[in-house]
C-alpha cells in the first residue's frame, strides 16, 4: 500500500445509523474502548436491514463527527449506511443521522483482515499528518467506506491551501 492518499471532493450526504461517542485514548484501552461493541451490535442487529431509503451501493459507512477539538478531544462514530431521506432515519427507534461535510478529502485505502487493517490504515494516516503538517485535518467529518468484507476507504476531511 502506498503512503500517498488521493485527494478527491466528496458531495454532502447523509448516513443512518447507531452512533457512540468516544476518544482514542479511550479506544486504546479494551476496558473501556466502545468501538468494538459499536460494530458488534450494527452486524448483530442486522442495522444495515433496519434502516429506510438505504443508499443505492450498499457500503456500510463509519463516521466520525462531533469532534470536540482534533484527535485527541472526544467525538462521535455512527456505523450505518447512506440514506437517500436523510430524515426517513427518524423512523426507526434508536438510529441516528450525521451529515457528511462536502469538500475535500484525502483517502488512505487498506486491505486485509479486520479489524487489523483498519487500524493499520489509521497508523498510516496518524503518520501522513505527522510527517505533512502543511496539511490542516478539518476535523468536521470523516468516514470509513467499507468496500468488502476487507477493504476500507478511510476519507480525512482537509483544508487545502490554494
Amino acid at each position: 500500500m502506498t503512503n500517498t492518499p488521493a485527494i478527491i471532493k466528496i458531495p454532502a450526504f447523509s448516513v443512518a445509523g447507531i452512533a457512540v461517542r468516544t476518544r482514542n485514548s479511550e479506544e486504546m484501552n479494551p476496558a473501556i474502548a466502545r468501538l468494538g461493541g459499536l460494530w458488534n451490535r450494527f452486524f448483530s442487529q442486522s442495522w444495515e436491514r433496519k434502516l429506510p431509503s438505504r443508499g443505492d451501493d450498499g457500503r456500510i459507512f463509519g463516521v466520525y463527527s462531533g469532534y470536540e477539538s482534533n484527535e485527541h478531544g472526544a467525538f462521535d462514530v455512527t456505523a450505518g449506511v447512506a440514506v437517500a431521506d436523510p430524515d426517513g432515519a427518524q423512523a426507526v427507534p434508536g438510529a441516528s443521522r450525521v451529515d457528511i461535510q462536502a469538500g475535500d478529502y484525502l483517502v488512505f485505502t487498506g486491505q486485509g483482515d479486520m479489524p487489523q487493517m483498519v487500524i493499520d490504515t489509521w497508523v498510516r494516516i496518524w503518520h501522513y499528518f505527522a510527517e505533512n503538517p502543511q496539511v490542516q485535518r478539518r476535523f468536521g467529518t470523516d468516514f470509513e467506506a467499507y468496500e468488502g468484507p476487507d477493504q476500507v476507504a478511510i476519507h480525512i476531511g482537509v483544508l487545502l491551501q490554494n
